[in-house]
């Protein structure tokens, strides 16, 4: 909201600081981090430092506490230093006088409310700033309770300022009554000064002398004093209905033990080293015996023992590897399953392909994931009712989670109701990706990636409610042919994974669609098409597209005893063929007709200017149609004699057969997938990727080689990423239909 003397302290910067630190604001009249780094730049021009910058570090701290240790109405050194404490005090919301460069009582009135508001009046009482509270003026924190903050966290706050700020390594934090990863690193500080830690020692981390010298300090029903209240605090931090305080009573202890409960602990309402590790950091004990894993190596008669002997009942795996080369064992292997239920274990489903940036998550990608974990775990033999956990691999940040992570999921959950809801959806990520995505109602248990501490989006955030699995360390197990590594997970009970499978799905060849098969696919592939602003119509005006979807579907259905023969020839998914064949239809549009029409003209008549173009129902161009039939002549997958893409005779030849041609378009689409496999150039991914194209074709190639395929396809296309991208959905899709019936 725009407010009048926020307005006069940007001109004032402005006016009196702009040419002298290199910088102006915006005048909005609206307190941003741009105008207190415009601030912090003044100060640091009046304290004579050269080398300006928007941070208020230990050069500014230092010069600043050397020079001033205490700023009042007696040694302010001039007006214009005045100024710009009075207005960051306007910026943060209080009365700065009338930026008259007075340090009078108004400004006395608010440092001693702002203080007060720090929770710093008793440790520095007056009027008087000191070089701490200045550096923490000039910031966009607030000392006042937040629209979604509470009271208690804010006296956790407030106390932790007013008992630390003055050791070395301790800043100011908010007190706005929301929990962030700075209350959590401040109240780690007071725990590392109460057990003796030196200044330039204690770090803020929840590290092995930390762990250490915790173990010391159990706290429980009627003690009292500082490891008490660092207790309560850390209570309070977790969200638990507990109250600052340094005397642990009976109502302490309830809270605790219904704490302990929650997290899988002992409930002993006690505060042993195992339970305050819970709430000072989201792995907590790393030495707690786990009872569920999960692994990305095979699960072996000889490792199933190694888990079964560390008290593991239960261990995740992957349903897919997203490389055929590296990390052999990630996916479930043949047979692995069976011995994990021979072995007494329980499995549950890991989906995961790369799935470590916000750029890998939105509703098409989700929608992709879900098709193809169902498919992956009906392959593998998971039964109906299992929980698949979707995974979210990277420290998404409040803004990810809404722009990305859940539009990825509701694509999940809409993915898992075309298939009819065979399998419950779970989410692996932080705390908070596993809390939003349940709220959401787009997941029903979390798989939360605790051992990673440093997250964003587990610092400052509770357990989820629902949280089924808790991942809380990595250890190593077994020796020998057992030995092999693990992250360990605390269980919980809401998931129990699964101990008997239905028969596995072999990699065997496709074969001919079952025409009652068709409406239920025509259905599936319209409502995806819809969801992504293709109408089943094809569209109007200039986005126009010239099949429908039922035509498409039709064209595909007509050609499927050549599509099923290619298939089996030249062991090739048919999906690879009916997905590129559909996209392409349905992109045709009137501007790829005139295209078309143009290219008719040039060689009939010689007034058209366009020699080739990506035509009939595999959108090919006659160029590409030629490179392909003549690489695949010569590996010895065709016959026929090799053509000259140079020249117009065979050009046209070719063109025209694509046109008119539908059977010769889906046998040249297949050709251009085995030309795929072995280099065709264009729409290859970047350099360095760890991913490349499959060099041979298989019947079980992995995601990543399926997208390479698809992409190498239309690698013509200046849109080729998102139409790769939006059509790997059409691939799964085929493939729920494919894989049902090769499999029946």
């Amino acid at each position: 909201m725009r407010d009048a003397m926020v307005l006069k302290a940007q001109r004032f910067v402005n006016s009196v600081y702009g040419s002298r630190i290199g910088t102006t604001v915006a005048e909005t009249g609206e307190a941003d981090w741009a105008t207190m780094y415009a601030l912090t730049r003044a100060l640091q021009y009046e304290l004579g430092i050269t080398a300006l910058s928007d941070s208020f570090g230990p050069t500014t701290l230092g010069t600043l506490t050397a020079t001033y240790p205490e700023l009042d109405a007696d040694t302010v050194p001039s007006p214009d230093f005045c100024r710009i404490l009075q207005a960051g005090l306007y910026c943060k919301g209080y009365d700065g006088g009338d930026l008259d460069g007075n340090y009078g009582t108004r400004v006395q009135a608010a440092v001693t409310r702002l203080k007060t508001d720090m929770g710093v009046e008793q440790a520095l009482p007056g009027a008087a700033l000191t070089p701490k509270v200045v550096k923490a003026l000039l910031t966009m924190d607030s000392y006042v309770t937040g629209a979604q903050g509470t009271g208690q966290v804010r006296a956790v706050q407030q106390w932790l300022n007013g008992s630390y700020l003055h050791r070395q390594d301790f800043f100011a934090i908010p007190c706005d009554g929301l929990v962030s990863r700075a209350t959590l690193r401040a109240l780690l500080l007071g725990v590392q000064y109460e057990l003796g830690m030196a200044d330039g020692t204690a770090n803020g981390n929840f590290g092995p002398g930390t762990q250490s010298g915790l173990k010391a300090h159990p706290v429980a029903q009627g003690d009292k004093g500082v490891f008490v209240r660092l207790f309560s605090a850390a209570m309070v931090l977790n969200r638990r209905p507990a109250a600052l305080t340094d005397t642990f009573d009976a109502s302490l202890a309830a809270a605790v033990r219904a704490f302990q409960t929650f997290v899988a602990l002992p409930a002993t309402g006690e505060g042993d080293f195992a339970t305050f590790a819970s709430l000072l950091a989201s792995f907590g004990d790393q030495s707690r015996p786990a009872r569920a894993c999960d692994t990305i190596a095979k699960v072996t008669p000889a490792r199933a023992a190694v888990l079964k002997a560390a008290g593991i009942t239960c261990v995740g795996r992957y349903l897919t590897n997203p490389s055929a080369t590296s990390l052999p064992e990630k996916a479930i292997q043949p047979g692995e399953l069976a011995t994990i239920a021979q072995q007494g274990l329980r499995c549950f489903p890991i989906y995961q392909t790369v799935n470590n940036d916000a750029s890998d998550f939105d509703y098409v990608a989700g929608r992709t994931a879900g098709y193809a974990a169902v498919n992956a775990a009906r392959d593998h033999g998971f039964r109906r009712g299992s929980r698949i956990f979707f995974a979210v691999d990277f420290d998404a940040i409040d803004a990810e989670i809404t722009a990305n992570v859940l539009p990825h999921f509701k694509g999940v959950k809409e993915a898992m109701a075309d298939f009819g809801h065979p399998y419950e959806i779970g989410v692996y990520g932080s705390r908070e990706v596993c809390a939003r995505v349940g709220a959401a109602g787009y997941s029903t248990a979390s798989f939360v990636a605790d051992m990673s501490s440093g997250f964003e989006g587990n610092a400052g955030h509770p357990l989820p409610p629902d949280w089924a699995y808790d991942q809380f360390a990595v250890r190593t197990l077994g020796s020998g042919d057992g030995q092999f590594e693990v992250d360990a997970n605390i269980a919980s009970g809401r998931d129990t994974g699964q101990n008997a499978f239905d028969r596995p799905r072999p990699p065997v060849p496709d074969v001919a669609f079952d025409e009652r098969q068709v409406p239920a696919l025509r259905a599936d592939l319209s409502r995806y098409m819809r969801s992504i602003g293709r109408p089943d119509t094809g569209g109007v005006g200039g986005d126009a597209r010239l099949y429908g979807n039922a035509q498409a579907v039709a064209a595909i259905q007509d050609q499927d005893g050549l599509i099923t023969e290619l298939s089996t020839t030249y062991s090739m998914r048919k999906a690879l063929i009916q997905t590129v064949v559909y996209w392409a239809m349905r992109d045709y549009g009137l501007d790829a007709r005139s295209t078309d029409q143009q290219v008719a003209d040039h060689h009939l008549t010689g007034s058209g200017s366009v020699k080739d173009s990506h035509t009939g129902i595999g959108e090919i161009s006659a160029g590409d149609a030629i490179q392909a039939w003549n690489h695949c002549i010569g590996w010895g997958f065709a016959t026929g004699d090799h053509r000259d893409p140079a020249k117009d005779a065979d050009l046209w030849a070719v063109w025209q057969r694509l046109s008119k041609d539908n059977a010769f378009s889906v046998r040249t689409a297949a050709l251009i997938h085995l030309w795929g496999t072995r280099g065709r150039p264009g729409g290859q991914l970047p350099p360095g990727d760890r991913v490349t194209t499959p060099r041979t074709m298989r019947l079980d190639l992995v995601e990543f080689e399926i997208t390479e395929l698809l992409r190498r396809y239309r690698a013509w296309d200046p849109d080729v990423e998102s139409q790769t991208h939006q059509s790997l959905a059409v691939y799964q899709i085929f493939e729920k239909y494919n894989s049902i019936l090769r499999n029946a």
